[in-house]
């Protein structure tokens, strides 16, 4: 496990404005975001993947972070008197190692922890969090479950109830629709099927699922009974290196031509694994380069390496937005930042975002999304923008 430690100064429009505020309320400015007045600095520990398979995810996440401390702090490197200083450690997508990590931050005072790279991370990590009373704010980790695991866990990304919703999109009322769920054996298959079945079959479609062995080479048999099932929308749920053999399957066997198929787009990098099959694709889309021109959007660009945004770019942006506001609000009262992030809404690379009081959830806009081009050069361009009040998962019950 590897630790990095950079110093990061960054100052905030809103910070004169906080301190009157709070000298108001309590009489001394020196009580606000400084933590009793003094110029000691903000500690966070970005816990995420440097390392290991989600380490592309991961690289995006850090750049984003960045761009966004930048822009929250407009470029002064200061919170307050306060600096802000990272501590990046390693995580690998190992939950031990980032569970690790965490108790290390914080018996070094650390009292915000961002990251999470990993859905399985993100779940041993939030009530670590919990326990030892700090801010978490996890990151591309996906899972729904993070959604109110408690009330010291946040999110800056999107959860898969929003990326099922958006796929829902496609169809319409889906009351009376047919729906094939396409995945590979296993627990990623399992999860999508579920959540298809709980989002599009709770909306009154009739869901069923053709499985794959993950080893599975020939797919012309499973494009057959996609076929025979004649479904108004074939949702596929893939991962590995089959993926273009897979797609290029359900093409010549005329299944993209015969219903809607939607699946999720992926990072750049990975837009060729399509083939020409990429432009009969409906993709559901959490971000990519071109989908929101918004204030933050030009400004991360102008700080992101190749100047290109991609899928996680706006979770480390979002991330260090939140981390700003609550050292503004909260200073060293972990409770004070809770309340100061509960119900906020602030503009992002995606559009305008809202912190659910509730459980947490972040509502923010969600993409239908199409591909095109040959070879290595594909682009993607957004067919419609749904709001967060469309893609928002029910509340959900704080656990803790």
């Amino acid at each position: 496990m590897t630790i990095r430690h950079t110093r990061r100064v960054f100052l905030s429009a809103a910070t004169m404005m906080a301190a009157a505020l709070a000298t108001t309320a309590c009489g001394s400015p020196q009580d606000t975001a400084s933590g009793g007045g003094d110029s000691a600095p903000v500690k966070v520990g970005l816990v995420y993947s440097q390392s290991g398979p989600l380490a592309s995810y991961g690289k995006q996440y850090i750049e984003g972070f960045k761009a966004g401390l930048d822009y929250a702090t407009k470029g002064t490197g200061k919170v307050g008197d306060r600096k802000i200083e990272l501590t990046e450690v390693d995580d690998a997508g190992d939950p031990a190692k980032a569970v690790s990590a965490a108790k290390e931050l914080i018996g070094k005072g650390t009292k915000i922890i961002a990251g999470s790279t990993s859905s399985g991370v993100a779940l041993q990590v939030a009530p670590i969090a919990a326990q030892n009373k700090v801010l978490f704010i996890s990151g591309p980790a996906a899972t729904d479950a993070v959604t109110g695991a408690n009330k010291y866990t946040f999110r800056s990304g999107r959860q898969s109830y929003q990326d099922v919703v958006t796929a829902k999109s496609f169809i319409g009322d889906a009351k009376s629709k047919k729906v094939v769920v396409f995945a590979q054996d296993g627990a990623f298959g399992d999860a999508n099927e579920a959540a298809v079945k709980n989002v599009i079959g709770g909306a009154g479609a009739t869901v069923s699922s053709v499985r794959a062995p993950a080893s599975a080479t020939e797919f012309t048999p499973f494009a057959s009974q996609i076929k025979a099932a004649k479904p108004d929308l074939l949702f596929v749920a893939w991962a590995g290196t089959t993926g273009p053999a897979m797609w290029q399957t359900l093409d010549q066997q005329g299944v993209l031509s015969s219903t809607t198929v939607v699946t999720g787009l992926d990072i750049r990098a990975t837009w060729p694994t399509f083939g020409a099959a990429g432009s009969k694709i409906s993709f559901l889309s959490h971000y990519f380069d071109g989908a929101s021109d918004t204030d933050a959007a030009k400004a991360a660009k102008a700080k992101i390496p190749g100047g290109t945004l991609d899928l996680f770019h706006p979770d480390g942006f979002a991330a260090a937005q939140m981390v700003v506001r609550a050292a503004q609000e909260g200073g060293d009262d972990v409770d004070k930042m809770i309340k100061a992030l509960e119900g906020w809404q602030f503009d992002s690379i995606k559009g305008q975002m809202t912190i659910r009081a509730e459980d947490h959830a972040l509502l923010q806009p969600m993409y239908q999304a199409k591909l095109a081009g040959s070879g290595t050069a594909y682009t993607a361009t957004a067919q419609k923008t749904l709001t967060g009040d469309e893609t928002a998962p029910p509340v959900t019950q704080m656990k803790g």
